[in-house]
């Protein structure tokens, strides 16, 4: 079982940054493709961004060219860089580890973007 712990979540009013932290127990961690999702109120949980164990970085369009997702192996922890918020990115974001059929998620940690 891999356990996943999101930190860095919070208020922030438009046009801010906020950093997301997600610390991992997973033994292998280098194997398993990370990813940050979000979920807003009544809305599915959708992808944020993804970084493979190669390093291959994906992005939702609605988040391309201002977050930035990152990984350190040796830390076994991802990051997620956000900045120029927007309303719209008002959302609890959830941690994901990902290796062939397993799948593990976060508690989840709720981000607002407001004024």
């Amino acid at each position: 079982q891999v356990q996943l712990v999101e930190s860095g979540g919070g208020l922030v009013q438009p046009g801010g940054s906020l950093r997301l932290s997600c610390a991992t127990s997973a033994s292998l961690f280098s194997i398993y493709t990370m990813g940050w999702y979000r979920q807003a109120p009544g809305k599915q949980r959708e992808l944020v961004a993804t970084v493979t164990s190669a390093g291959m970085s994906n992005y939702a369009d609605s988040v391309k060219g201002r977050f930035t997702i990152s990984r350190d192996n040796a830390k076994k922890t991802v990051l997620l860089q956000m900045n120029s918020l927007k309303p719209e990115d008002t959302a609890v974001y959830y941690c994901n580890a990902a290796y062939f059929s397993s799948s593990y998620w976060g508690q989840g940690t709720q981000v607002t973007v407001s004024s």
